[in-house]
């Protein structure tokens, strides 16, 4: 049996969660997977956390170059960490009702630094019940290959959150994000909060699967209780965080439908923009030579820097009719050899929509531009909710939206300003998930009344987000030592 642990500082106030979980992971050295050795009694535990976030503007766009806003939810993912000198990393994730995940990962597996990310990757994809162990035990893998850090010795991982997962909300990014918190106070590193959003991108993209922008990790890291983060993902300018006013409110409510961006749909559109900006740089005579493997090519573009959100609207619609609406993947390949993008692949055997994919990322930086604007100075709440609601209908252009999704929305539209209801739309990569609401902050009972209509119209059940809290960066990872006697 182990004594009590306790904090080497203060957890602030402002992450009650954290305390909370401080506290229970006591119950853990007491039998749980944090206390598999007992030669290890002695070793300090690291805990972190991460929020998840709403995506209030910019999504599907980030990895087309575009400004997102991103608010901090209160829902957290909480990781705590205790190093051991087994070679394997044991992860337990608690969840509701009593029920726990586990998987163990050989640490030769993720800790060469030499090893392909393919080998990685294909290693979680090859059972399912091991998938998920993915988020937690990649960072390791990361920081070995782009950081040469070389961990002799592997560390029992006990995972809580709150935040749902298919939502809409980041569960993955959070989950990546307090992991990252973890590792690098636990070995210890230094690595800038920017460039671990940048790593836990790298996580999702090239362990997971998941062919994400940045703009979630950047998010669960950077964010700021009460503010929107302002990113501009080129690939990851992070541009400060705006304070919503006081007489402005976020909520978020769940359409019960779950959302993957491992999705075809989600892929599918993104692979769509790339396509779009690969043929774009033909009519524009750009310059284009072979890329890092086959399907893959590099475009010399001081014109918009590689990114589809600076073309601008005008721009865009100069050139817009000889992009194809569609195009077979075969058809694109023979004649354009790939894209620029090293995350996704041209299937020769699909068919994909180009235009209105490669359309919503310039418009869609063009409204979050508006967006930002318009908060800086005197905000227009009808007209941020207008924006929203055409954001809403470019996710639906693209193939992205859901029948609950919408209905949230419309039933937004009907409560209308009157209500205090200034705005909604799909969060993320849609297809599903969450949408968020902008309205008077007063407005509280109407998005209850706007979720319990749904609900009782759909029997789904729809939770709603409200509240928000301070990313990964600004709290970092707690230290708890073991009592001394």
């Amino acid at each position: 049996m182990t004594g009590p642990l306790h904090p080497a500082a203060a957890i602030p106030d402002d992450v009650p969660d954290l305390a909370r979980f401080a506290g229970a992971v006591a119950t853990h050295i007491n039998g749980g997977v944090l206390a598999q050795a007992a030669d290890h009694d002695q070793a300090p535990v690291f805990i972190s956390r991460a929020p998840g976030r709403l995506d209030v503007m910019g999504g599907i766009a980030d990895y087309s170059g575009a400004l997102v806003l991103q608010w901090p939810i209160r829902e957290a993912t909480r990781v705590a960490l205790r190093p051991w000198r087994e070679r394997r990393i044991v992860i337990v994730s608690a969840g509701p009702q009593g029920h726990t995940r586990r998987c163990e990962v050989p640490l030769a597996l993720v800790a060469d630094g030499e090893r392909p990310y393919d080998e990685v990757r294909a290693w979680f994809a090859a059972d399912p019940t091991r998938h998920w162990a993915a988020y937690v035990a990649g960072v390791f893998h990361v920081l070995a290959r782009e950081h040469g850090v070389r961990f002799e010795h592997g560390a029992a991982v006990l995972i809580e959150s709150d935040v749902p997962e298919g939502k809409g909300v980041s569960s993955s990014a959070a989950i990546e994000a307090a992991t990252m918190e973890a590792v690098i106070a636990a070995w210890p590193l230094r690595i800038e909060p920017r460039l671990r959003a940048l790593r836990c991108q790298q996580v999702e993209n090239l362990i997971v699967g998941a062919p994400c922008g940045v703009m979630d990790q950047m998010a669960t890291i950077h964010g700021e209780a009460g503010s929107l983060m302002a990113l501009l993902c080129q690939p990851a300018e992070f541009q400060g965080s705006i304070r919503l006013p006081e007489e402005l409110g976020v909520w978020g409510i769940d359409s019960g439908i779950r959302h993957a961006v491992s999705g075809a749909d989600y892929g599918a559109v993104r692979v769509g923009a790339f396509m779009g900006y690969r043929v774009l740089a033909a009519l524009a005579g750009l310059r284009v030579t072979p890329g890092d493997r086959e399907g893959h090519v590099r475009v010399d573009d001081p014109r918009w820097h590689g990114y589809l959100a600076n073309v601008g609207g005008n721009g865009f619609r100069r050139f817009a009719p000889d992009i194809p609406e569609e195009l077979d993947g075969d058809v694109f390949l023979a004649h354009y050899q790939g894209t620029t993008d090293l995350v996704t692949r041209v299937d020769p055997s699909r068919r994909y929509a180009l235009r209105t994919p490669a359309a919503h990322p310039v418009h869609e930086h063009e409204r979050v531009m508006e967006w930002a604007r318009q908060l800086r100075s005197d905000p227009d709440p009808r007209r941020l909710g207008a924006l929203m609601y055409e954001s809403h209908a470019s996710y639906s252009a693209c193939g992205l939206g859901s029948n609950g999704t919408d209905r949230l929305v419309a039933l937004a539209r009907e409560a209308g300003a009157a209500a205090g209801i200034y705005g909604a739309k799909i969060t993320g990569g849609g297809s599903g998930g969450t949408v968020a609401v902008l309205a008077d902050a007063r407005a509280r009972d109407a998005v209850l009344d706007i979720a319990h209509r749904y609900a009782e119209e759909t029997g789904r059940d729809a939770h709603v987000f409200e509240g928000s809290s301070p990313g990964a960066a600004r709290i970092g990872a707690v230290r708890l030592d073991p009592a001394k006697d």
